[in-house]
């Protein structure tokens, strides 16, 4: 009898300590899904279960997960109608997720035809502006500008990169630079390059084993030091500037809509910023040194 009992309560420790284990598997890869499907953290977490457990009703799946059950419903069916999950026509309904190749053609597909829509559209638009309005630009003033959600900044600090021939300055947290590996700023970075440009980035590294993790971003150059803050700065001599004061939003929560940095081409605030990340990089050490 005690053996029996033995060999269940060790069968419940390996199934939890499984569970426990998928738990912290979701978490790694949560913000990455959340930003490449387009999904938020109960849409991820109700896709990788699926893909784990195979079809399930949407009860059990609330159950399992902890969910309301009316809150499963719901996202189930919205999910449903994305084609990230389908479901049975068997009572009751099995939910079945989308293959996840099939689920990124489908993020794929959607991009690219939000992308042709702005092309089509948008010289029409532009037309149609200038004909009816006399569009004054005014006299040359700096311009200041909060940039909300992650994606909105990455996209920013991207166009930063892309349009620029001369020397560029990322200075942030080694959390930062793992998401923004996932946008397209490292491609951005080769076309800076072909312009004759460079992206200086400097990083701070507790760890040497994160170094060939730091270096797969490609930056023209890294430099390691101890950074005065924990806050994003990107910037370009004579040109513009994106900064946040704090990385609260990107180490504490895993929404990027709480993502909140300061933009402006006010040349006296670009040039002293410029002039204090050329004092980190004076100060700071090669990435080939530390090795």
């Amino acid at each position: 009898m005690l053996s029996r009992q033995f060999s269940s309560e060790n069968k419940n420790d390996k199934e939890e300590k499984k569970i426990m284990a998928f738990q912290d598997y979701v978490d790694s890869l949560k913000e990455e899904l959340e930003e490449i499907l387009d999904l938020d953290e109960l849409e991820v977490k109700i896709y990788l279960n699926l893909l784990r457990t195979g079809p399930i009703t949407a009860s059990a799946l609330a159950k399992e997960l902890d969910v309301d059950r009316a809150r499963m419903y719901r996202t189930v069916d919205k999910l449903v109608s994305r084609n990230i999950l389908s479901t049975t026509l068997s009572i009751p309904k099995l939910c079945i997720p989308v293959d996840p190749k099939e689920a990124l053609k489908l993020a794929l597909r959607k991009k690219e035809d939000e992308v042709k829509k702005i092309k089509r559209s948008g010289n029409g638009i532009i037309e149609k502006i200038n004909s009816e309005i006399a569009v004054t630009n005014g006299v040359a003033v700096p311009t200041f500008r909060v940039i909300q959600g992650r994606t909105n900044i990455y996209s920013d600090i991207a166009q930063i990169i892309e349009k620029s021939s001369e020397t560029i300055y990322i200075v942030t947290t080694i959390e930062d630079i793992s998401k923004m590996y996932h946008s397209s700023i490292p491609e951005k970075i080769r076309i800076c390059e072909n312009n004759g440009g460079e992206v200086r980035l400097i990083v701070e590294i507790d760890d040497v084993n994160l170094i060939p993790f730091v270096k797969r971003f490609n930056a023209t150059e890294t430099r390691i030091c101890k950074l005065p803050s924990k806050g994003r700065i990107i910037v370009q001599k004579n040109n513009q500037m994106i900064m946040s004061d704090s990385a609260k939003t990107t180490q504490i929560t895993s929404n990027s809509d709480l993502d909140f940095s300061l933009c402006t081409n006010s040349i006296e605030m670009t040039n002293n910023l410029n002039m204090f990340c050329e004092l980190l990089w004076n100060s700071s050490e090669s990435l080939e040194k530390i090795e």
